[in-house]
């Protein structure tokens, strides 16, 4: 069975993934974003311009007429040099108004791409559950959960996903700051870092949202989405170090010393990211028959090569 599917932010980084993913599967889509995508051009496919999130008011009506179902992923991301007032507005104030329009419209469910940093921030001494109570750290964070609390008392039958950190071809952010520290052509004092991080595949966060559409059980309820297995902070570099053909060329630095480092220049949010833990559990979700199909080390690999390909070179990063 198909559906008729909005896809907010769909010329993302996720967006561009999830539209082609859900195309595939048969589904008719209608794109909004700021930009057009080729993909658009595709006899499934619409696109629509989506406005801009922090200045203008949205008319949703054009955008949900006839729509089954709404994908919700515009937002802004992580940035420097932003007010919280911003994150507000385009994060939680233009999701109320999209729930809103969407019960008007009789939208058959919202799925919200929300952050495992509505959850747990970016670090935790502890396997980070569903059921833990909410911990935001950042603007950012505050603002998703937030736009969570908007859809809940919507009364629009919603799913929320919280996913960690996304990799793959094109990511950016922290993901693409650990690629560019693991192309440096040093030594690296990574050796002796054995905290755990959660990450997840690109494809498997497709392959979560095909899923969730599909099944019923994950109507109005909310879900972490990680890969299996958490890996360390040692393999991951090494990991990105060997796809590309090097040698891990690790060095065995006692993390305190390297926390002493960023510590006093002022980076602690730095620390949080590469010298403490944060490993989620999907487990909520695997229950219900999710399965994460790329193991991370796989997909970090991928990921590496197909940057390195011909065809990926033109690939933003």
């Amino acid at each position: 069975m198909f559906l008729r599917v909005l896809v907010t932010g769909s010329s993302g980084f996720v967006g561009a993934a999830l539209t082609s993913g859900l195309a595939k599967a048969g589904h008719r889509l209608r794109e909004a974003s700021r930009s057009q995508r080729t993909v658009a051009n595709l006899r499934e496919v619409e696109w629509m311009r989506l406005p801009d999130l922090e200045e203008e008011e949205v008319d949703w009506a054009p955008l949900l007429s006839g729509m089954d179902t709404v994908i919700h992923l515009a937002a802004i991301a992580h940035r420097s040099h932003i007010d919280s007032g911003q994150y507000e507005r385009a994060n939680r104030i233009a999701t109320a108004s999209l729930v809103r329009a969407c019960a008007h419209h009789a939208i058959k469910r919202v799925i919200f791409m929300s952050s495992i940093g509505a959850q747990a921030g970016s670090a935790a001494d502890h396997i980070v559950t569903e059921e833990d109570e909410p911990n935001p750290i950042t603007a950012y964070d505050r603002a998703k959960l937030a736009a969570e609390e908007e859809i809940r008392r919507s009364g629009v039958p919603f799913t929320i996903l919280r996913p960690v950190i996304v990799y793959g071809p094109g990511a950016k952010a922290n993901i693409a700051t650990l690629m560019r520290i693991a192309a440096l052509p040093v030594p690296l004092p990574f050796g002796a870092f054995n905290n755990r991080r959660s990450l997840l595949s690109l494809d498997n966060l497709v392959q979560a949202v095909l899923f969730c559409l599909e099944n019923p059980e994950t109507i109005n309820r909310t879900f972490i989405v990680s890969d299996r297995e958490p890996i360390t902070m040692a393999e991951m570099i090494a990991t990105l170090r060997e796809a590309a053909g090097r040698s891990p060329n690790l060095i065995s630095v006692p993390p305190e010393a390297v926390r002493a480092l960023v510590f006093a220049a002022r980076r602690r949010a730095l620390w949080d990211r590469i010298g403490r833990e944060l490993v989620a559990s999907s487990a909520c979700l695997q229950k219900l028959g999710w399965s994460p199909r790329v193991e991370t080390k796989a997909g970090l690999r991928a990921m590496v090569q197909e940057s390195m390909s011909p065809l990926g070179l033109g690939r933003s990063a």
